[in-house]
């Protein structure tokens, strides 16, 4: 049964992210320089209205950090919505449809473009990572361009491993994580009340992003 559940999971996750359409042929992810001095990093700022999360993004998933840092710093993001919740799984966002008023095309949108799968790391609590369609859709397994999903579940999601790309990890406000995955919820997982967000990314000291966030990189 649990390994049905999984399953099942996965596949809730692959079609929530169909955006299926052919400007993700036409457009490309964003490029930008990234930061080279190995003192200063991204400090990625997702609010909510349940409080803040503060993340950064990984050096070697350089495609999707580069799409993710130029998004968030022209304001991509800010008004869409964590618009599917799953309790003990994942909460995903980043869909520009979802600021729109009709519910029913939230999960289907993109900025027009995919971004080439970067799978390396695993999907520890706090992981976040890209939604994609199927594999029998997409069997490069790259990413949408801007919608993104955080596991919330405290052990991982190790059975996705291998299979998404993901390119950054959460370093404070778990909670809020847990938070918003608790919410009530409507058919296709869809929060009953819009729980709206803004990112941020801000190029700082990796010293004073210890001490905003208490993690000390390695």
């Amino acid at each position: 049964m649990k390994s049905f559940l999984s399953g099942l999971l996965v596949c809730l996750l692959l079609f929530s992210a169909c955006g299926a359409t052919n400007q993700e042929e036409q457009a490309s992810p964003k490029v930008i320089e990234l930061n080279k001095d190995a003192e200063k990093e991204y400090l990625i700022t997702i609010s909510t209205e349940f409080g803040e999360m503060h993340a950064f993004l990984y050096d070697d998933c350089p495609a999707h950090k580069m799409n993710f840092i130029a998004l968030a710093q022209e304001g991509y993001f800010d008004g869409t919505t964590f618009h599917r919740i799953i309790d003990d799984f994942m909460i995903q966002g980043g869909d520009p449809n979802s600021k729109d008023d009709d519910t029913s095309n939230d999960g289907a949108g993109s900025p027009g473009y995919t971004v080439p799968a970067e799978i390396t790391h695993r999907h520890k609590r706090g992981a976040i990572a890209g939604a994609r369609k199927s594999t029998y859709l997409n069997p490069k397994k790259e990413s949408n361009g801007s919608q993104f999903y955080i596991v919330e579940n405290h052990e991982g999601t190790p059975h996705l491993d291998g299979e998404y790309s993901v390119f950054g990890q959460v370093i404070s406000g778990f909670e809020i994580i847990d938070k918003i995955a608790a919410q009530p919820k409507e058919v296709g997982d869809r929060p009953t009340k819009d729980i709206k967000m803004t990112v941020k990314a801000k190029l700082m000291k990796k010293s004073k992003i210890a001490k905003i966030t208490g993690y000390e990189f390695q």
